[in-house]
């Protein structure tokens, strides 16, 4: 092994670690006697050329941007070189000597919170650095975070943007929030992991038991449970940790400052406290025996206050379940609250906020009514109750809270975004663009903005403003799947296929598990005659989910396209044994019947289409072509006429004009007997 070379220079002195994605090797520069460094080894997931140059181009663009990040902050791990040897890529790293976090967090010695913030806050520090460059770590875990050997600081090492963009491959799930694995990176996804590990460090948990944290997961809300009755752990802390892995991304931090700001804050508590309690020690050692008559005094003063303070602490204990996701729990103290004080708006507005996060949108609905009827000047029970109505298909009555949410607050960007929604889904394009401006012209790096923006200017026919607007979601955030997905879709309209494919790979690379994005990719290679491309992409969505049916559906019209007309009918059988009323199956299994020879199954799956949906004109149209060949001039005509009728009512004119044209031909008694074909159903985009 010893006298084995990588790129003609580096000596392996040890295998580090051999997994199904890469190995990584432990190494020595020959040009630099004695100079160690770490080099991984990656796997592409394809050995197809033209993904080859995809990935080539993505490897460059991205160990770019890993180098320069690297030469700017010391606690980043460096990264030396990069090369290509025999369709294997390779990236060269500093070796950083010291050891992983996984040392300290040893199972039945949790860390103290003094140990804990500090961690944290050094950490984070290193993340606002790498955000700031628009990069997201994404594997945030104990063993890439090193305490450094020569000066005890952490040191953030294994940035997974590189791997995954080779290996599409993902890891450590424990760690990953849900939007990650789903493919909708934000830069507060490496805020969730961090906080796991937090957690982790307090409970003692060892990188093996994690998962013992995701299935500790409130059933009806989705939030992690953590604190048990033996865990004493500052209630600011707790709430900070709690916000950082938040279910809901957009009720998490959204920035590495934000969670420093409130650290800091709690660390200046515990100064201050300790400023005190050195000052009572102070008093009782110099014997002032006023402070004791005073301290007598404020207990029998205290013991007087009003029934109120009852009613703040059930508040903030309401406010302190909801923050840790015990949603339920939360409704009990605000029910109590409001017994106590029927007009506490406050208590209403936060029960309703409870109540949404149940999906009880009824009652979320209605406690958000009472609280602007105890506070008519409360933007926020507005926008709670604009959002209440968009879910209950509201969208006029959301439209007019967000709007009177606006007037009481007019710099409030999220309440334009909310109105643009509502708008959009009222088909109101214009009036969806114009708030979706203005959320963006208030807060210039909404991404989500942008991103609904570009999909109405791409409804609009407005596709160079579309990719425009992909292209700023795009630099706002590098590693968001759905810009590059978004953007892909309008390439592809604009018959851009290169540019699309280019598109939808980087969205795979990004979310390696992004289903919607191989099913269009599939589509653009089937378009192109890349048969076998195009069943790749497709088998890799049955791989990720096997009762996709639109897979099956987008492969069986590949297969009938190459004239695999069996498994094109296999496909189709699949989607019906998932989906017994799938009418695109009946339709085009049919097709692919027909083209075999096979008429009368043929014809019955033409009728069972049109036995579901009485007005598929497309089911019609081909139990027409059918019938033209079995001779029932009759029976074809019928059916011709009903497919005119219901594509003329539908606005399809070519088909309108076909339907026709087949009933001349049919009516004409000296015509030849028409050639028709079936039509097959558009796939299903998504």
């Amino acid at each position: 092994m010893n006298s084995h070379f990588l790129n003609g220079r580096y000596r392996i002195l040890k295998v580090l670690n051999d997994g199904e994605k890469g190995k990584t090797y432990l190494v020595e520069d020959v040009n630099l006697p004695g100079g160690q460094f770490v080099v991984k080894q990656l796997y592409p997931h394809s050995s197809n050329p033209q993904t080859l140059t995809i990935l080539r181009r993505l490897f460059t663009s991205k160990t770019a941007t890993l180098e320069k990040l690297g030469q700017e902050h010391d606690q980043i791990q460096k990264l030396i070189a990069c090369f290509e040897e025999n369709e294997k890529f390779y990236i060269v790293q500093e070796f950083i000597p010291g050891n992983p976090l996984t040392n300290e967090i040893i199972q039945g010695q949790p860390l103290s919170e003094d140990q804990v913030i500090p961690l944290l806050s050094e950490i984070l520090e290193i993340l606002r650095i790498v955000h700031s460059y628009g990069m997201i770590h994404q594997d945030i875990k104990p063993a890439n975070i090193i305490r450094r050997e020569s000066d005890k600081k952490l040191v953030l090492v294994d940035f997974a943007i590189v791997n995954e963009a080779i290996t599409k491959t993902v890891d450590n799930l424990e760690y990953m929030p849900r939007e990650q694995v789903n493919g909708n990176l934000k830069y507060n996804s490496d805020i969730y992991a961090l906080g796991i590990v937090a957690i982790a460090a307090l409970l003692s948990l060892p990188a093996k038991e994690i998962s013992q944290l995701q299935s500790q997961r409130n059933k009806l809300t989705g939030e992690i449970v953590w604190r048990h009755k033996n865990l004493k752990i500052n209630r600011k802390l707790a709430k900070v940790l709690n916000r950082m892995v938040r279910f809901d991304y957009r009720k998490r931090y959204q920035y590495a400052t934000e969670v420093l700001d409130d650290l800091k804050n709690i660390t200046n508590v515990y100064r201050d406290q300790q400023k005190q309690d050195d000052k009572k020690l102070l008093l009782i050692l110099t014997g002032v025996a006023s402070c004791i008559t005073l301290g007598v005094g404020a207990w029998f003063l205290h013991s007087l206050k009003p029934v109120s303070d009852a009613q703040q602490q059930l508040y903030q204990e309401g406010v302190n379940k909801y923050d840790a996701g015990n949603y339920e729990g939360a409704v009990e103290d605000f029910n109590q609250v409001i017994e106590l004080d029927p007009q506490n708006a406050l208590a209403y507005n936060r029960r309703g906020d409870a109540y949404y996060r149940l999906g009880d949108y009824e009652q979320a609905q209605a406690d958000s009514s009472q609280a602007i009827l105890l506070n008519p000047q409360d933007a926020n029970a507005y926008f709670d109750r604009g959002f209440a109505f968009s879910e209950l298909g509201k969208y006029k009555e959301a439209i007019t809270d967000y709007t009177q949410a606006i007037k009481l607050n007019s710099k409030d960007a999220y309440a334009y975004y909310g109105r643009g929604l509502a708008h959009a889904q009222l088909k109101d394009n214009k009036g969806a663009v114009g708030d979706f401006s203005k959320a963006i012209a208030l807060k210039p790096q909404y991404s989500e903005a942008y991103l609904q923006r570009g999909i109405l200017h791409r409804r609009l026919r407005q596709r160079l403003e579309a990719i425009q607007d992909f292209d700023t979601v795009i630099k706002i955030n590098p590693s968001d799947a759905k810009a590059y997905y978004q953007r892909a879709l309008t390439q592809s309209i604009n018959k851009q296929k290169y540019a699309a494919l280019k598109d939808y790979t980087d969205a795979i690379s990004i979310n390696p598990k992004y289903i919607e994005a191989y099913l269009n990719r599939g589509d653009v290679y089937s378009d192109m005659g890349e048969k076998l491309e195009a069943t790749e992409d497709y088998n890799a969505i049955l791989q990720i989910d096997p009762k996709f049916s639109a897979a099956y559906i987008h492969r069986g019209i590949h297969r009938f396209s190459f004239g695999d007309y069996k498994g094109a009918i296999e496909d189709y059988t699949e989607v019906l044994k998932l989906d017994p009323n799938n009418i695109a199956a009946y339709n085009n299994r049919g097709n692919a019947y027909l083209d075999m020879g096979n008429k009368k199954a043929a014809n019955q799956d033409y009728s069972r289409a049109i036995a579901i949906n009485a007005n598929n004109a497309l089911a019609y149209y081909n139990r027409g072509v059918i019938r033209t060949k079995q001779k029932n001039k009759q029976g074809a005509i019928a059916d011709f006429k009903k497919a005119g009728k219901l594509f003329q009512q539908q606005g399809e004119k070519d088909s309108y004009q076909d339907a026709q044209r087949e009933i001349a031909i049919l009516q004409n008694k000296s015509a030849p007997a028409p050639t028709t074909r079936p039509k097959s159903g558009e796939r299903e985009k998504n």
